[in-house]
This record gives structure tokens, sequence and C-alpha cells, in this order.
């Protein structure tokens, strides 16, 4: 203002984007159609020294047990409430008011604003039951959760019906547990044959494993290494989790008379006569593995802080580095240098005097003298659109 001083207020930040995990939601489907999020831009500073307003957060849900994956960090939302800042807002620029000094008594320069991060985010969602239901292809997984649970998976005589996973609530008096019934195996899903992968990445958090075989297949002891052995070779603290087997589909004579006779065929496990058709035998399997669960600990995670979670991503260091050009100028390089030329690379003679103050006090002419330059020397800062004389 004539005769009144710097009078420029200061930008205000933009907002971050942060994601929420939410129990209410059970899909990654809110997704599918869109793939750029923005969190809102600060408003820039006015006259009388009037700030800008700070940008809203961009808030957004995902269910409970998304995995976030970034290029160099991973996230694992996996309570309810649980959130993570996966990109910090842009930073506004001062105004002019801010470089008032006894000495600078009007400032004709202010800072812009500088650009927030933006990443490329991968979610995964992984189903969180307490009970995983494993087995060979139509070995009965999905009669037999119909039949302990109020899940209403799909039933076939062929081969993957079920070609999600399926959670159900297993209810036992006051107490209760969530199973789930997972796509069927074959032999090399480990490397992702068959539905590979989309099945055993959901087995990792179950507390408790059930191997449902065919009473009635050829080899059920076959079956039961097959199916073992992919998932040792996925992960092998797998087959480290309780386990229990029923032999299914007793409610068939020769399926029965098979399972009579393997029974001692499985040294160590709990076995189970079982029929999801009929129901027989599904009540000893249930307290059984309201027992085991009882009795053993989730598998350990890292406990979520109280507090928001940190941006874990590494930040460029705020160094300096200097680059010999093969026409004689110097490019001034890093993460404080791009800052700060950004902030400051338009606002003319004032600013740049500016700009290669604070560069001196971060080191500039110590790096600047290593390199060789000498008083008078020509830098390009940052992206090298900002050209700076050093004074020396």
């Amino acid at each position: 203002m004539p005769r009144g001083g710097p009078d420029g207020g200061d930008g205000g930040h933009g907002g971050d984007v942060i994601l929420v995990a939410d129990e209410g939601l059970t899909t990654l489907a809110h997704f599918r159609h869109r793939n750029l999020y923005k969190a809102e831009s600060g408003t820039p500073g006015g006259k009388g020294k009037r700030h800008g307003k700070r940008g809203e957060p961009l808030i957004m849900k995902v269910p409970v047990g998304t995995v976030i994956e970034a290029e160099d960090a991973t996230w694992d939302l996996d309570k309810h409430g649980q959130r993570v800042m996966v990109a910090k807002g842009g930073e506004g620029g001062r105004g002019n008011a801010r470089f008032a000094t006894s000495i600078r008594q009007a400032p004709y320069f202010a800072e812009k604003g500088i650009p927030g991060e933006s990443l490329e985010l991968r979610l995964e969602l992984k189903l969180l039951a307490d009970v995983g239901l494993v087995g060979l292809p139509n070995a009965g997984k999905s009669t037999l959760l119909r039949a302990v649970s109020n899940a209403m998976p799909d039933v076939g005589d062929f081969p993957f019906t079920t070609l999600e996973p399926v959670l159900g609530v297993v209810e036992t008096g006051i107490n209760a547990f969530v199973m789930a019934d997972l796509p069927g195996l074959i032999e090399g899903a480990h490397e992702g044959v068959g539905l590979g992968h989309q099945f055993l990445r959901h087995v990792e958090r179950t507390r408790a494993i059930v191997h449902v075989l065919d009473a009635g297949s050829e080899n059920p002891v076959g079956d039961y290494e097959t199916v073992r052995r992919e998932l040792e070779m996925y992960d092998e603290r797998l087959v480290q989790r309780p386990e229990v087997i029923a032999l299914n589909k007793i409610d068939l004579p020769e399926a029965r008379e098979n399972a009579e006779r393997l029974r001692g065929a499985f040294p160590g496990l709990q076995v189970f006569l079982v029929s999801g058709a009929t129901g027989e035998g599904t009540r000893d399997l249930i307290q059984n593995l309201l027992r085991i669960l009882q009795e053993t600990a989730p598998p350990e995670r890292e406990p979520p802080p109280d507090t928001e979670l940190p941006v874990l991503r590494p930040r460029g260091r705020d160094r300096i580095d200097v680059v010999q050009q093969e026409d004689g100028t110097f490019a001034i390089l890093g993460a404080l240098a791009e800052r700060e030329a950004l902030k400051l690379g338009g606002g003319g003679e004032d600013a740049l005097d500016e700009l290669q103050d604070r560069l001196r006090k971060a080191g500039l002419e110590r790096y600047l003298k290593r390199a060789g330059a000498k008083p008078g020397a020509v830098l390009h800062v940052g992206s090298g659109e900002v050209r700076l004389e050093w004074h020396g």
C-alpha cells in the first residue's frame, strides 16, 4: 500500500489426501470408475494481510482390511477408524508482509505456493475372517458354510462354483466367529495358476484353517497334501496355523465308509466326519473351532498408533548438489533448491536476491567452491528456469 507498507497476506495450504478404514464398507467397487482424486486447493492471500483459506482434506473411505501400496511404502488398514495420510497438501506462499524488515521496509515480492504431493496407489482388499475353509474345487466348502452360518454362497456340482470368497457368521450361543468359504485350490496356485493368488491372499488373515475334503474322492489324503503344499509354498507361516480336517459328504454311503477308514490317516490332526448337506457332525466341528479361536491369539501385527499414521515414503533430503554444465554454468539441484526456486523464481530482482540469500544460508557457497565456481558464475536453480549470477 502506498505510504502504508507491505499488505499481502499468505496463501492457504492445500488439503491432504487421507484414507480411512470404515467397517460399513465391504468392497472397493466405488473406486472402479474413477482413477483421479484430488484434495481442495488453498485460496490465495489478499489485501489487508488477509490469509487464504486452507484447502479441505480429501477423506476417502475404504473397507477394513484394505492394503494400500505406493511405490515405496505399504499401509495395512485392518481396524475400523484407522487412517493414513497418503499425500500431503501443497504449501501456501507467504505474502510480502512476511518479508518486511528494518532494512527492507517495502519488499516487492511474495512467495508462490508449491504443489502438493501426488502419487499412484494400488488398493487391495483382504478379507478378515477367523476361520478359512480350504480345499480342492467341489470339496463341498460352500455347502458346509451354508450349513453352519448365515451365508448363502452359490452351490453347484461342478468345480469353481465359488469364484469369490464368501463370508458367513457362525453363531454358537453368545459367541460368534466369521468363517470364509475360499475359492478352490488347484496344483500350482502359489504361482497364480487357476484362481491362484486371488484365493491365497485371503488365507493370510485367518486364525484357523479347516481343510475340507471330499470323503468320496479317489485319494482324500493326496487332496489334503496338494492343498497344504500350495499353502506352504505361498507362505510357510500358513501351515503353522491351527488346522482341522473335515471329511465331507458322509451323507453318501461310499463316502461315509471311506471317511471311517481315514480317521487315522492324518496324524496329529483332529478329524471330523461331516455332511454339509444334512448338517451331521457340524456341531462338533464348530465347537472345536470356537475352542481353538479362544485359545489362539490373532496373528501378530504391528499395533496401529492412536493418532494418524505418518506418511512413510522417504522424503528428498534438504541438501544441495552442484553440477557444472558443458557451457560453464552450474546447475543447483536438490529438493531444497527446487522448492525455493518454485516459491521465488518469478518474483523479480528482490525475490531472486532472497532466493540467493536462502541458498547461501543452506551452504550453497561451500558447494560452489568445491565445484570450482568463481564469483560471477551463472547458476541455474531447480528445473533450470531460474537463473542467478553468484555474487560470491
